[in-house]
């Protein structure tokens, strides 16, 4: 087949769908489909034999002047004078935008493909490419309701809530498509769930498809470093919990002697630092990023434990991750985390999510226990290697397509006759 995958951006080290695009791209070349991604900034890693068509935006949000006012000349169209105008009132343009691009482009080269894969665009523009000639299907990791709901909780005033609300009013545009789209492919029965709860979709048009892991995860073969405390977050953000970390983290230095990695970039000043700031702790928390895939996985397996707080993951990738590096886990009782690691005590012990003492007791017992450390993390690269296979990603993803190319036919055909 001949797939067309669509991304708004697409870098890996931005987040889980990065990291999907490409490694879904590779496996389906490796099956023998011809893959071309079509990508706004920043712009995907790729693999050999995947193509790339840059479709830019303004790139309103990159360093090192993230909410910019471009040049007039910078100007090359309405839509980029609407994405302008949008980021200007504080809604987040870019799904709704690059949407409206892509159509323009896949106009021109309707013949060129079999089918469209949208990778939670989502935006009014993907409405009207079955109307040019061509199958959609659409990836929806998980509803972004979940992510306006936290950080609307999270704000401390009307005026920053205000700012959310608005930051996230694509949502509803994205729930609106989502529920004309033929066929939802979404990564765990967690997000399957919330995606018919909050976006009314039948769940009937969705297929679950567990997301893989990469070969390059592998368990360490140097030791371990003693009270090291692991965490990954794409974003600076209250849905990675970090601050409930953070907290837990503060009261285990009372009595251990122990360290934090934080794998992310926080914000400047942000209510991360702050409350780094406020507990005192700043020197035993160390954040590490834009590191390099291989230094990457030597430090994952250099922690005795790693922490995934998390209040919602619609799947958590860097959760699989751990585990295919035989890393014990402590993690958040939340949205998909529990598909991944399992029962409660099987690779990982499970807490409430927000909950700082539930947390700590968990760390500090888990410290405390090398077997169980050494128990979990031998189960947790049991299960990666048994159900996190991009390869099995790939080759259910083609089915899907097939699936869709099919039903897109009869749909055609019908239409045809009836005329």
């Amino acid at each position: 087949m001949r797939v067309a995958l669509l991304s708004y951006r697409s870098k890996p080290h931005v987040g889980g769908q990065g990291v999907y695009l490409r490694h879904l791209s590779r496996e389906l070349v490796r099956l023998g489909h011809t893959v071309e991604v079509f990508s706004g900034q920043p712009y995907p890693e790729l693999d050999e034999g995947v193509g790339l068509t840059k479709v830019p935006s303004l790139d309103l949000y990159g360093e090192p002047k993230p909410f910019r006012n471009p040049h007039p000349r910078e100007f090359r169209d309405r839509i980029d004078v609407e994405e302008w105008l949008r980021m200007r009132s504080g809604a987040f343009p870019e799904p709704l935008t690059f949407s409206k691009r892509i159509v323009k482009v896949l106009a021109e080269r309707v013949d060129d493909f079999d089918i469209v894969h949208d990778n939670q665009v989502l935006g009014t523009g993907m409405l009207q490419i079955e109307k040019l000639g061509l199958p959609l299907i659409t990836t929806l990791h998980h509803p972004i309701s979940f992510d306006r709901r936290i950080d609307l909780a999270a704000a401390p005033s009307l005026k920053k809530r205000f700012g959310v609300w608005r930051w996230y009013s694509f949502v509803r545009m994205q729930a609106r498509v989502a529920r004309r789209m033929r066929l939802i492919l979404t990564p765990s029965e967690a997000s399957k769930r919330d995606i018919a709860k909050d976006f009314g979709v039948d769940p009937a048009r969705m297929r679950v498809i567990l997301l893989g892991v990469e070969e390059r995860f592998v368990p360490p073969v140097k030791p371990r470093v003693p009270g090291r405390i692991l965490a990954m977050a794409s974003a600076d953000a209250p849905m990675k919990g970090i601050g409930t970390l953070l907290e837990a983290f503060a009261k285990l230095r009372t009595e251990r002697d122990v360290e934090l990695v934080l794998v992310t970039k926080p914000k400047q000043g942000g209510r991360t630092e702050q409350l780094i700031e406020r507990l005192s702790i700043g020197d035993h928390v160390r954040f590490v990023h834009g590191v390099g895939d291989d230094e990457l996985v030597e430090l994952m397996g250099s922690a005795e434990i790693a922490c995934v707080p998390s209040l919602y993951e619609g799947f958590s990738l860097p959760t699989a991750e751990l585990m295919a590096c035989a890393t014990p886990l402590v993690v958040s009782r939340a949205g998909a985390i529990p598909e991944v690691v399992g029962p409660d005590g099987l690779c990982a012990d499970l807490v409430r999510p927000g909950d700082v003492g539930e947390l700590t007791a968990a760390l500090a017992a888990l410290l405390d226990d090398p077997a169980r450390r050494a128990a979990y993390g031998a189960r947790g690269r049991a299960r990666v290697e048994e159900l996190f296979s991009w390869r099995s990603v790939a080759e259910q993803v083609a089915a899907a397509y097939q699936d869709v190319i099919d039903a897109y036919r009869v749909s055609t055909d019908s239409t045809t006759e009836e005329k």
